[in-house]
């Protein structure tokens, strides 16, 4: 008989015995479970823990480590060593330095300023900038100025015996001739009052002289100012810049003109894709620099040894701003960008710490308060008019007068050069100067001798410009929205999906009292989108937009076409096209009533969408005018900067003194003789009941400096502060962050 085995013999005899090291049976830690109760992190929650801010202090201490690398190499060479760390230099041995470090900066450094008509650009360490037109051609069928009969404004009517009716005056519509002896009857009573002699007569006096005047025929041989017109004999892809508004408007083969940049927003009218604008920009730019700035910069190696300032609106558009850094970086290649506003830009480049900017530019006039190095951002205001009005209105009121080159238009490229001209001579709104006055000029068109005009001009010379003053007296505002958001639409926060372009109290104060009363609560333009779905036509804005049919989920803050006469439309002369597609197909939309219980879109006959209005009056909040792109800021030059500064000083009288006494004007547009006492005169006027009378002072540009270029001046001084300056974004930081970069790296709350 067997006898009983242990426990342990049984384990070995049958295998269960534990034969292993006790060693755990996985090498991974083991995370023990956190206390629920009282637990904390920090994730996210320090400056250091962002890729920008650990990047930035890296170089502050690759810097320091440097600083003590030549500290070692100086005690080792046996130079004194100050108190501070610091090697021992003479004060002229530390300017030179600074300057030295500032030139090698400015080297390296393109200051770029896009504007509506015109792009800035230069090295940082450059005296002033190279002007060259925001414009490129490119080949076409046609060009500018034989598209839609080639005329800007209406022509003369041909009489049955073919001779041209000699009625200027009635050539702009009765409307025009209401508007322009209004104006110059109240520039003869002001005159009057200020004891300066008005004859009588003058206006027959130039009309008279005009309809006898002929013109002079010179020779191309015998012209020493003659024009050389643009060869496009090898028939290029496109040419930008200067030499485009050179070529001849019936050159072989055509070419049409372009300008990515319209009353200071991006052009969507007469484009057809987002990719074609920017790399319309972006062409400009490379010519640019090649031809003014004489830089062989053609491949992004080239590129990479450069930095990069932008200079961008005070009130800009977020999308606009994020493809400029993604142009810069990604297309050119720069080695850093940084970017800066306007108006702090031109205040580095005219020298003030407090100062309110009145920039008055080709297609639009920007005012915004600075102080102490900081745009005010409740002070931004933005007005869609500018020097291009001011040459319009010119234009008409000397053909209203019988200009003896009755034929000038402004869609042809030579003519819009001297149209320029002439504004830039003889504009000025001292009364001292205003007078009858006989003045000559030269009409110098392509495969034709130069001819040569004698006119007498009165009052035209001051009333465009006056104009600023009551904008109502422009009456071309109706094309400027066409367009508008076609192709472009808003920036929405990611998260709660409202619109995160900057805003400002004194421009929702502008066009809330611009705006009518009974101005619809949202209009939409995702509702055109569906309706164009319903009737066949082909959508050509953002294909990434949905596709929503209700009103209350469409997208806030865009334009609807209205068909009846609106009172946005009487006030501010305005004919909205959102769409142009359909636009031409006459599909109209109504204005929505918000009394009604449905709103019916379309017309009778055609394809109709049912909306339900009771939650559309509930969804949108009808005071966010702001965020409207149907109505258009027209608002009197003078009232729009007393609106700025009482948002920048926020009741406070002693701040409210402190701009009034360093207003600063400046831009292309303000370059007028008399402009800036008639300004401060205007001002005095306006607020005469109110005790700042005294203290307004109108500035101009100190040194001479050219009112144009101050803000690129600004530009270029801080591009060249290497060492306080924190803005720059690099290709790392954005291939890893994008756009979100902006918000460590800018100098206000983006």
């Amino acid at each position: 008989m067997v006898g009983k085995k242990s426990g342990k013999a049984l384990l070995r005899e049958e295998g269960l015995e534990r034969t292993d090291n006790n060693m755990e049976q996985t090498s991974w830690p083991v995370i023990q479970p956190i206390n629920q109760k009282n637990y904390y992190v920090d994730f996210l929650k320090r400056d250091e823990q962002f890729l920008a801010v650990r990047t930035q202090q890296e170089e502050a201490r690759n810097k320091m480590i440097k600083h003590a690398k030549d500290r070692d190499r100086a005690l080792a060479q046996g130079r004194q060593i100050g108190p501070d760390g610091d090697v021992d230099m003479d004060e002229e041995e530390e300017e030179e330095e600074e300057e030295e470090d500032e030139l090698s900066a400015g080297n390296k450094t393109i200051v770029i300023h896009p504007g509506s008509q015109n792009l800035r650009i230069g090295l940082a360490s450059d005296l002033l900038p190279k002007s060259i037109p925001m414009v490129i051609a490119r080949r076409a069928n046609t060009s500018e100025s034989e598209e839609d009969m080639g005329e800007p404004m209406p022509k003369r009517r041909k009489l049955d015996d073919g001779k041209v009716e000699p009625v200027p005056e009635k050539r702009f519509g009765e409307e025009f001739a209401t508007k322009f002896v209004a104006a110059s009857n109240e520039l003869k009573v002001r005159m009057r009052m200020n004891k300066r002699k008005v004859l009588p007569q003058s206006r027959d006096m130039v009309t008279s002289y005009n309809r006898r005047a002929t013109y002079d025929t010179i020779n191309e041989h015998n012209d020493t100012m003659h024009i050389d017109w643009t060869d496009v004999g090898k028939e290029p892809e496109y040419v930008a810049g200067r030499a485009a508004l050179r070529i001849p408007d019936l050159s072989k083969p055509r070419y049409k003109l372009y300008w990515p940049i319209q009353h200071g927003w991006i052009n969507e009218r007469d484009y057809d894709s987002i990719r074609n604008i920017y790399n319309d920009i972006q062409l400009i730019i490379e010519d640019s620099v090649r031809t003014e700035l004489k830089l062989d910069l053609r491949t992004r190696k080239d590129w990479a040894q450069y930095n990069c300032v932008i200079v961008i609106p005070d009130y800009y558009e977020r999308t606009y701003v994020t493809s400029l850094l993604d142009l810069a970086i990604q297309d050119l290649g720069v080695a850093r960008v940084c970017f800066i506003q306007e108006s702090l830009a031109a205040s580095f480049g005219a020298g003030f710490t407090t100062t309110c900017i009145v920039d008055i530019g080709a297609q639009k006039t920007s005012i915004c308060c600075v102080e102490d190095g900081m745009v005010i951002d409740n002070s931004r205001v933005n007005l869609k008019y500018g020097g291009q009005d001011v040459t319009d209105s010119f234009v008409k009121m000397i053909i209203y007068n019988h200009f003896p080159y009755a034929d000038v238009n402004l869609k042809r490229r030579y003519d819009f050069l001297l149209v320029e001209e002439l504004k830039s001579k003889f504009s000025t709104i001292a009364e001292a100067d205003i007078s009858v006055q006989l003045y000559d000029f030269h009409v110098r068109a392509p495969g034709q001798d130069t001819r040569k005009y004698t006119f007498k001009i009165y009052d035209e010379v001051a009333l465009p410009t006056l104009a600023l003053f009551k904008p109502e007296t422009f009456d071309d505002h109706k094309g400027k929205l066409i367009g508008r958001r076609k192709l472009i639409s808003r920036s929405y926060d990611l998260y709660d999906g409202k619109p995160n372009d900057p805003t400002s109290t004194a421009q929702n104060e502008i066009l809330k009292a611009i705006a009518p009363a009974d101005l619809p609560p949202e209009p939409q333009k995702l509702l055109f989108a569906k309706i164009n779905g319903l009737n066949g036509i082909k959508d050509e804005s953002d294909s990434r937009r949905p596709s929503i049919a209700r009103v209350q989920d469409l997208d806030p803050g865009t334009p609807l076409a209205s068909g009846a006469s609106s009172p946005v439309r009487k006030l501010n002369e305005l004919t909205p096209q959102p769409d142009s597609t359909l636009h031409e197909n006459g599909n109209g939309v109504g204005t929505p009533n918000p009394d009604e219980s449905f709103l019916k879109i379309g017309q009778p006959g055609d394809d109709t969408l049912m909306l339900d209005s009771a939650e559309h009056t509930n969804t949108f909040d009808p005071l966010a005018l702001e965020r409207r792109d149907d109505i258009l800021p027209i608002y009197p030059l003078a009232n729009a900067i007393t609106s700025s500064i009482n948002h920048a000083a926020r009741g406070s009288s002693s701040k409210t003194r402190d701009l009034y006494q360093s207003l600063l004007l400046i831009g292309g547009a303000s370059k007028v003789n008399g402009l800036g006492p008639h300004l401060e005169q205007t001002l005095v006027g306006l607020l005469a009941d109110t005790g700042y009378s005294r203290d307004i002072v109108v500035n101009r540009p100190p040194r001479d400096l050219d009112s144009e270029v101050v803000v690129w001046k600004g530009g270029a001084v801080f591009g060249r502060m290497s060492r306080t300056n924190d803005s720059w974004v690099t290709p790392f930081l954005y291939e890893r962050l994008g756009e979100r970069v902006l918000a460590s790296k800018l100098m206000w709350a983006w």
